[in-house]
């Protein structure tokens, strides 16, 4: 339902007006929850079913690329992610990536409390742990030092001791407050390099500004913080593939949270003002 509430609030009108020609892909085929049964491994539910998902995706991503576009992928939840990121550093891009949530989804099977695979879509396209024996998961175009989180504040034990490991770069939203976004997201794209990979979880944001998600955060982006944030990936030219998920519209008010996707896509993609 995330990306049909997408495009209903005009996301082809929204990129239009910022000059770009899109083209809809359609929706790629996803088995629904209740024709699925139970899942059979909780440490990590339903990953089969994800995996023939995200190797579709991937596929179109790279057909997209291949095409002389930038794949802008509309999502459920957080696991798409694993297939965009395989179909945009398939190969050795040199690609960074900006992760912009409120959640560092960067749990393994073995340090995950909830098996909700969502939560380990960067730890998987990076290969970690046991995903490195799922190769159809990893991104190997991806270097951990081009990683870059912005809006973190709800994070997993294993999580937080697995980044505080890592090369990768966290900017948790008090580092938001004491630096300015501004002056934060660029940093954080210094750091991701100049291909860039970005991935937007609507709960980045405040629930105040976004209720429509399935995992809300206090104390999160405003709505011109985040505007900030996409518009300094346009002004960079960085942009090399993005993801938009985690729209939500039963838990949405007015599609509230939809159109604001549809604003932030936008500006990543170069509409302004003047």
């Amino acid at each position: 339902m995330g990306p049909s509430a997408i495009r209903y609030a005009d996301l082809s009108g929204a990129l239009d007006a910022a000059g770009v020609e899109s083209v809809d892909g359609g929706d790629l085929e996803v088995v629904r929850r209740e024709a699925t049964g139970d899942a059979i491994d909780e440490s990590a539910r339903f990953l089969p079913e994800i995996e023939d998902v995200c190797r579709r995706l991937a596929a179109r991503v790279r057909e997209s690329h291949d095409a002389g576009r930038t794949p802008l992928i509309l999502g459920g939840d957080h696991s798409v992610s694993i297939g965009s990121l395989a179909g945009t550093a398939a190969d050795d891009e040199d690609v960074g990536v900006l992760w912009l949530d409120a959640h560092a989804d960067f749990n393994t099977p073995s340090t995950t409390p909830s098996g909700n695979v969502h939560g380990m879509s960067l730890a998987a396209a990076l290969g970690r742990d046991e995903f490195a024996g799922m190769p159809w998961a990893n991104a190997p175009g991806i270097d951990e030092e081009n990683v870059v989180w912005v809006g973190l504040r709800e994070l997993d034990p294993g999580e937080r001791s697995a980044i505080k490991a890592s090369d990768a770069t966290a900017f948790p939203m008090s580092t938001v407050d004491e630096r300015g976004m501004y002056d934060v997201i660029e940093a954080a794209l210094a750091a991701a390099g100049e291909d860039v990979h970005v991935s937007l979880d609507l709960d980045f944001l405040d629930p105040n500004e976004a209720p429509g998600v399935g995992t809300p955060v206090q104390g999160g982006a405003t709505y011109r913080e985040a505007h900030a944030a996409l518009e300094a990936v346009a002004k960079r030219d960085c942009l090399r593939s993005m993801d938009v998920v985690e729209v939500n519209p039963v838990l949405d008010e007015h599609n509230r949270t939809a159109e604001l996707a549809v604003e932030l896509a936008a500006s990543a993609f170069g509409k302004r003002v003047l």
